[in-house]
């Protein structure tokens, strides 16, 4: 070895350090497990069980990384030291979180009610189509159901069980402060966090609307710093993973032989396997791009989307086009502006499932049809069931041309004005409008029901627009150990619905598949509604050293679809926290990081009836012969009702929260009982009224239940491991409902 190199050798050999010390927390006890990383480079080692290590780096000038779960990282320079005991400082960061909350936020540590929160890192690397889809399994109490598995199917969502035997149960979803019921065209890359508001304690400040909970969105804004550009794509496939075993064309030829069903078998000699023709791999495409960032008091986030699917049953598709921005802009220190608005364009080609095969329900058409018919005839018609004349599920999927669009702008403008530090009044103005359209064309020749009808064409439309204005004016103080905080505001909705329908028959050809092709006009319908909301909403948070929380909301609503006396609905609400963890005598505990109990009561309502619900409507069709002739005229199709009032939930909920081992294990427990009554229902009336029924309010619905979730993160590093638990048994009764017995079912059957 040349001289140089061998001295080159011995000095770098010379320069290696071993570096040994202890790693403790702020009580001077050790902590095992933690990271010590050489900055820069992938030497490293982990501290034993009393929080000891030793590392070997090769000179003494670079710096140490310390890092551990729960616990701020800490650098360290070397500076040729042999011998470096750290102490890490805990990482408030999981407590200090902010949740989003009816109108406002709140730190984590200081929510009193039961709220489940699902953050980007829980779904960033999960492909989704449907906002239903990211809280799926994320939530304890909280139902995802899906009846269909197509492209187009919706998924419903129920919260701690079923609130109404008439009325909707599904919850309220609020996306930037905008209400909405329809999820299906929202883009779930665009969506920063989820909170769902589950007891009456934390949805009461939504009053009639938040009855089944609440489910706020809030979409991704800017952040400080250089401008991001963010893109991702995903390719899926999906396919029918259980095929049922059915017979074949022989088979089945003796079976109706020996059952006594004979005919000219020699017309019947195919084997034809429907599941085969039927099903298909499905695929899922997805590609997003966003740009996004935060500079000179401007933020600014935007992004498009495009999703397609074609489902695992031939012809079932659906793709959607979206657009997103969201700005905000700090004019000055006391006045802030900023909107959001999304532009979605859907459209979607469904399939019948979930029906009888003789109504043209695919699925069990494919399981029922005989395997000794092909899918064409020779004149190229479809093929039918030998004694019955329903068709093979192929005319289920391709005879009808049909498709369903909408068009989609949900947004919001808001000004906020900080008039003296910590009271702010923000003005939000909201908007939902979506038009839609649903075309149908059954040509007059290749089904024996588009013969029968010669041919059929359909056209509906629907215009809906949503309003709202809300002001509030909020107000935050601290002093010493005391924290106040306080919300009063005043709500103004208002619903809009314009439908019009249209169906033909008679056609000559499939030439033009409008209904202004059919010469016989079947329907042809208008329709225009509204519906309008105003309320009055109030809170008040306080708590004493993040120790003794407490919260109080009311809301007082007043809804169109109720009379002139029953109009307004009152629906307060209380809850309380005690974070034991921050008593003196558990502050000795290092393992304890939280310990919280919550206890919440409140009332919400539900007005989700139909509009004009108290009024005694008048319907048209009634025609008199008059002279010889029909002349048109109407009838009285409802009874008034002016006692009609608001359905109401009390609900009672008890909470523990604990946090563990430096908040690396977080258990949530709940317990609940939910009463509803004044239940919103159609019941009997005495004959002598002139009517059969009438909505009422009567009967009583129970929901209680018990909900536990278990989260932990069990490596945190480059490579990450968490893991989620929860589960929860909801106990569902129905108390009352005058002596009336109920049937609600929907099973098909095979004609």
């Amino acid at each position: 070895m040349p001289a140089a190199a061998a001295k080159a050798e011995r000095t770098s050999q010379a320069a290696d350090i071993t570096v040994t010390g202890r790693v403790t927390d702020e009580t001077g006890e050790g902590l095992p497990g933690v990271t010590v990383l050489l900055k820069g480079t992938q030497v490293g080692t982990a501290t034993d069980f009393n929080g000891n290590y030793s590392l070997n780096v090769p000179d003494g000038g670079g710096t140490l990384v310390v890092s551990f779960i729960g616990y701020q990282t800490k650098e360290v320079a070397i500076n040729n030291q042999t011998s470096l005991n750290v102490t890490l400082a805990p990482d408030a960061k999981a407590l200090a979180e902010v949740v989003v909350v009816g109108y406002g936020t709140q730190e984590k540590k200081d929510i009193t009610g039961s709220v489940a929160v699902v953050d980007a890192e829980a779904f960033e690397n999960r492909p989704n189509n449907m906002v239903s889809n990211l809280i799926q399994g994320q939530a304890a109490g909280v139902q995802v159901q899906s009846t269909s598995g197509k492209p187009s199917a919706g998924l419903s969502i129920r919260i701690r069980g079923t609130n109404s035997i008439n009325s909707s149960s599904e919850p309220l979803y609020v996306v930037d402060g905008v209400p909405t019921t329809d999820t299906r065209s929202l883009n779930p890359a665009d969506i920063e966090s989820i909170s769902v508001l589950k007891d009456a304690s934390s949805a009461a400040i939504y009053g009639a609307q938040g009855a089944n909970g609440v489910v706020l969105i809030t979409t991704k804004r800017g952040k400080e710093g250089k401008p991001r550009f963010d893109f991702s794509t995903y390719r899926g496939f999906s396919t029918v993973w259980n095929t049922l075993p059915v017979l074949n064309g022989e088979q089945y030829r003796d079976l109706m032989t020996e059952l006594g069903y004979n005919t000219d078998w020699s017309r019947y000699t195919e084997n034809t396997d429907w599941q085969k023709e039927v099903f298909q791999k499905g695929t899922s495409q997805n590609y997003q791009l966003s740009f996004s960032g935060k500079n000179n008091g401007t933020s600014y986030y935007v992004s498009g989307g495009w999703v397609q699917q074609e489902g695992a049953v031939r012809s079932a598709e659906m793709d959607r086009y979206s657009f997103k921005v969201n700005l905000d802009q700090e004019v000055n220190k006391w006045l802030k502006l900023g909107t959001s608005i999304g532009y979605t364009r859907y459209h979607d080609v469904d399939v019948t499932d979930n029906t009888n095969v003789n109504s043209g329900g695919v699925i069990l058409g494919v399981l029922t049809t005989p395997p000794v018919i092909g899918i064409y005839n020779t004149n190229g018609t479809f093929t039918s069931n030998p004694f019955q004349n329903w068709e093979n599920p192929i005319s289920g999927t391709d005879a009808a041309q049909r498709g369903y669009r909408n068009n989609r702008i949900l947004g919001n403008l808001y000004g906020e004005v900080e008039f003296l530090p910590g009271l702010k009044f923000r003005s939000n103005f909201g908007l939902d409008q979506n038009s839609d359209t649903y075309d149908y064309f059954l040509d007059p020749y290749s089904t024996s029901y588009g013969r029968a009808m010669v041919g059929i064409g359909r056209n509906n439309t629907n215009y809906n627009t949503y309003f709202i204005w809300d002001n509030t004016l909020s107000y935050n103080k601290e002093i010493g150990k005391h924290n106040f905080s306080a919300l009063v505001g005043t709500i103004a909705q208002k619903w809009r619905w314009e439908t019009a329908a249209i169906e033909t028959r008679n056609f000559i050809s499939d030439a033009i598949t409008t209904p202004s092709a059919g010469s016989q006009l079947i329907t042809a319908t208008a329709s225009k509604s509204e519906k309008t909301n105003a309320s009055a909403i109030g809170r008040i948070t306080y708590d004493f050293a993040d120790k003794y929380l407490l919260t109080a909301n009311f809301r007082a609503d007043a809804s169109s679809n109720f009379g002139p006396g029953k109009r307004w609905g009152y629906f307060p609400s209380f809850s309380a926290g005690w974070r034991v963890s921050e008593e003196s005598f558990l502050s000795s505990v290092p393992v304890i990081n939280d310990l919280k109990l919550r206890a919440g009561w409140g009332i919400v309502g539900n007005d989700q009836i139909g509009n004009y619900a108290y009024f005694g409507t008048v319907s048209s069709g009634a025609n008199y012969p008059i002279g010889g002739a029909a002349q048109p005229g109407s009838y009285p199709a409802s009874i008034q009702n002016n006692d009609l009032k608001w359905e109401e939930s009390e609900q009672t909920n008890l909470g523990l929260d604990i946090s563990v081992l430096n908040s690396r294990i977080t258990f949530i427990a709940d317990a609940y009982l939910k009463n509803t009554r004044d239940l919103l229902l159609n019941a009997p009336l005495p004959r002598s009224t002139g009517y059969d029924n009438a909505v009422q309010n009567i009967g009583q619905l129970q929901n209680k239940g018990l909900e536990f979730q278990l989260s932990s993160r069990n490596l945190v590093n480059d490579f990450k491991w968490e893991t989620n638990l929860n589960i929860s048994f909801n106990r569902n009764k129905v108390i009352d409902i005058v002596g009336q017995e109920l049937y609600y079912a929907n099973v098909s059957s095979r004609g």
